[in-house]
């Protein structure tokens, strides 16, 4: 799904994974909805060229609805008060909804209904960490805006002495919908090829349940965007380290309708002057994510 992501902030980061990834599993199931204002992340002025784009039934409403799967620390998840949205993702977006002269408004979904429901008209814009492919671009019109690539997370001492190409026979929890799961499956097979034991992979609606099963010992180890294994592991009091190199990196791209292109060349547009008036790095290094920015916001570029 998702190189993955990094966010500070002591109250936020207590919220997530240790004990506490229940609020994201409950946040999640809850469909609770955010509203953030433009100046919640700090962005600069209103680009009235780009905000003319934007179509009458979004402007006349005052806010852009994002779709998003908060459970994905620190792209998006749940902040300690059990209900409010957060996250990397949440501030870019919320500056791109600002530049746009609107709110945003966050709504949690699973993530592999998000896509579905900017294309039903139930989200103006997706933004999940979805990374960025031609499946996806055939489905949506993408708009890149950060990269990030695959990392592999398993117990403290790594027991197993497991890493992405040595995991057979052993048990992998990955987020449902991902690519990560395309990843696992494809090398459960390799080893099945070889004459070894298969990968018993556990899928998850919830990237801080997948992180929960290798935490409690469910899993021996789990694979998520890099930025997400990251944090997990910074959050988790020791229990998690990483296993193996960050492999895959790929950008993540913001969905919209695929026959709403005028909204996408504004959101295209936004994106890419809050990248030019340092908005988009100063929202990336509050989270620590500055690793993956970009310095091109591309409107459906050539992806394989």
């Amino acid at each position: 799904m998702r190189l993955s992501r990094n966010r500070r902030a002591a109250a936020l980061a207590v919220g997530l994974v240790i004990g506490s990834l229940s609020l994201a599993a409950c946040g999640s199931s809850s469909g609770s909805t955010t509203s953030s204002s433009p100046a919640a992340s700090g962005a600069s002025s209103v680009d009235s060229a780009l905000a003319a784009k934007v179509p009458a039934s979004i402007r006349s409403t005052g806010a852009i609805t994002f779709g998003t799967d908060a459970s994905y620390a620190p792209s998006e998840f749940i902040d300690t008060d059990g209900s409010t949205i957060v996250g990397f993702d949440v501030d870019l977006g919320t500056a791109i909804a600002a530049k746009l002269g609107l709110k945003a408004n966050w709504q949690n979904a699973g993530f592999d209904t998000i896509i579905v429901g900017v294309d039903k008209g139930k989200y103006d814009v997706g933004m999940s960490s979805f990374t960025l492919n031609s499946a996806r671009e055939k489905q949506a019109n993408m708009i890149s805006y950060y990269s990030a690539g695959t990392s592999w997370a398993v117990a403290a001492g790594n027991p197993g002495n497991i890493t992405p190409d040595n995991a057979c026979g052993k048990t992998v929890a990955v987020q449902k919908a991902t690519v990560q799961v395309d990843d696992i499956t494809a090398r459960s097979k390799a080893c099945t090829d070889a004459g070894k034991a298969e990968i018993t992979i556990q899928q998850y609606a919830l990237q801080s349940d997948a992180t929960t099963a290798v935490t409690t010992g469910k899993a021996d180890a789990m694979l998520a965007d890099s930025p997400v294994v990251a944090y997990a592991i910074s959050k988790t009091a020791g229990k998690l380290q990483q296993a193996g190199d960050i492999y895959g990196a790929a950008p993540y791209g913001i969905v919209i309708a695929k026959s709403n292109t005028d909204f996408a060349s504004a959101v295209q547009g936004a994106t890419q002057a809050i990248i030019a008036d340092g908005t988009y790095l100063a929202i990336l290094k509050k989270w620590g994510v500055e690793g993956g920015a970009v310095t091109t916001a591309e409107l459906n570029p050539t992806v394989s």
